[in-house]
């Protein structure tokens, strides 16, 4: 997605948000109430010939993001809160969003970080397990300052395979192992998956569940 369309899909997110929560007061407990969720990949301008330039949002556009909707009422929110709202009943604020950033790149501490943070909002990781060990990738350190800043860890899988392709040895490996390996390197729980390019199907939903993800 474009920064541009990333602007037009906050603008819908906005006016969605408006239109289907209503006057609820915060706080109901209401399966029903929506939630947006942005997500983004790497905060700062495309090198020249990058493979995937509409994976970047530059930083100023990042933070101009940020200002609209704190702006508008928006408040970020991890998704246990979410999932706590929508099964236990626990209290959203009027307008929550659920900002999140898959892969995990180094620019998600450089960059975002302080803008969450100059808001106190929390972000969700969606990391996969290799980027720990990629250049450009975020370091272990760096994950521990963005859960220490209150963000939510979630898995992306392993390598970020295109799940519905995998035999199903493969498919157990890269949900469970993830989850199991950023569990282990990092001490928080990994509750939520995030599918690699959003490819899933009936049997890589049961297997991300048999995987113990909420």
């Amino acid at each position: 997605m474009t920064t541009s369309r990333i602007t037009s899909a906050v603008a819908v997110l906005s006016a969605l948000a408006f239109a289907s929560a209503g006057p609820s007061a915060a706080g109901r407990a209401d399966a029903a109430t929506p939630v947006p969720i942005l997500m983004y990949h790497v905060v700062t301008d495309p090198p020249a010939g990058a493979p995937y330039p509409e994976l970047f949002v530059s930083k100023s556009d990042f933070a101009a993001q940020m200002r609209w909707l704190a702006r508008h009422g928006y408040r970020a929110v991890t998704q246990r809160d979410v999932w706590n709202h929508w099964h236990r009943g626990t209290a959203l604020p009027r307008k929550p969003v659920v900002i999140s950033f898959d892969d995990g790149y180094r620019s998600v501490a450089e960059a975002a970080l302080p803008e969450m943070r100059r808001r106190s909002w929390p972000g969700v990781l969606n990391l996969t397990v290799k980027n720990l060990r990629v250049s450009g990738g975020l370091s272990e350190s760096r994950v521990r300052m963005l859960i220490a800043a209150g963000w939510e860890l979630a898995s992306h899988s392993l390598t970020h395979p295109d799940l519905t392709s995998l035999d199903d040895r493969s498919l157990s490996r890269e949900v469970t192992h993830s989850r199991a390996a950023l569990r282990s390197r990092f001490g928080v729980p990994v509750d939520f998956f995030c599918y690699p390019a959003g490819r899933h199907d009936a049997r890589v939903i049961r297997a991300v569940r048999r995987a113990g993800y909420l």
